[in-house]
């Protein structure tokens, strides 16, 4: 496990730019804070297929749908809680229930906003998200998967929402390791405890694992990267073996 790199919002975008280079049939918009999540780096490199629509997350969805229902796949950017709080009707009805193809670049998830107060803090965000019909969630724990989450994004038809932070995460994966939707990834291998975790408390509960296995307390740790659908089989094949689940 490497020491923190970038932040997984800034992967991702990266992935964009990437994931572009072959697939050129996306467009990508966002809601006046391309610096923040860095689809400025998309914009950069395309010009052509970058809309910055302002700070108008319900219009960003609208006409993602509009552009969506013509045949375009779209990625839409933003921060998470105005994403999930403000315009979730505009998801729910103009995007899921038809089941568009759009994906969502969520920034700034949980409480790693805590700088900025209470208003950007998206702490509702994957239970809103996880309840809509046809919406698959993701949380990738590092750079080297927020990366692959474009690719495993692109994989399907329909929304996608991934759940991405603002501060800068470990490296815990080989450049080229897939992830797939409906997935996880056993990190660490035990018999006394199963830990599950997403996103940036990964790392946590890896160091948790090994300060037990220490004491001689050892434990499976799953990166349950793929929220929605879930890895429901690798979490209870690890609960039948250890017995205990944090």
């Amino acid at each position: 496990m490497n020491r923190a790199s970038v932040p997984t919002r800034q992967a991702f975008s990266e992935g964009l730019v990437s994931f572009a280079e072959v697939n050129r049939d996306f467009w990508v918009l966002e809601s006046d804070i391309g610096k923040s999540t860095y689809t400025y780096l998309f914009g950069d490199r395309y010009p052509q297929r970058y809309f910055n629509l302002g700070i108008a997350e319900i219009g960003l969805f609208a006409t993602a749908a509009g552009i969506a229902s013509s045949g375009r796949p779209v990625v839409c950017g933003g921060y998470g809680v105005f994403i999930t709080m403000r315009a979730v009707e505009a998801i729910r009805s103009f995007i899921c229930y038809p089941d568009l193809d759009v994906k969502i670049l969520s920034s700034h998830g949980g409480i790693t906003a805590a700088i900025d107060g209470v208003t950007h803090q998206a702490t509702e965000d994957i239970g809103t998200m996880s309840q809509i019909p046809n919406m698959r969630v993701l949380c990738p724990a590092d750079p080297v998967s927020a990366r692959a989450c474009v690719e495993a994004s692109f994989s399907v038809h329909g929304p996608v929402f991934n759940r991405l932070m603002r501060d800068p995460l470990y490296d815990l994966y080989p450049e080229g390791e897939s992830f797939p939707i409906g997935g996880s990834k056993l990190l660490r291998e035990g018999g006394d405890l199963t830990i599950a975790s997403y996103g940036d408390i990964v790392f946590q509960a890896i160091e948790a694992a090994d300060a037990l296995a220490a004491t001689g307390v050892t434990a499976d740790v799953i990166d349950l990267y793929s929220i929605k659908p879930y890895d429901r089989e690798a979490v209870l094949a690890s609960i039948r073996k250890t017995g205990a689940l944090v």
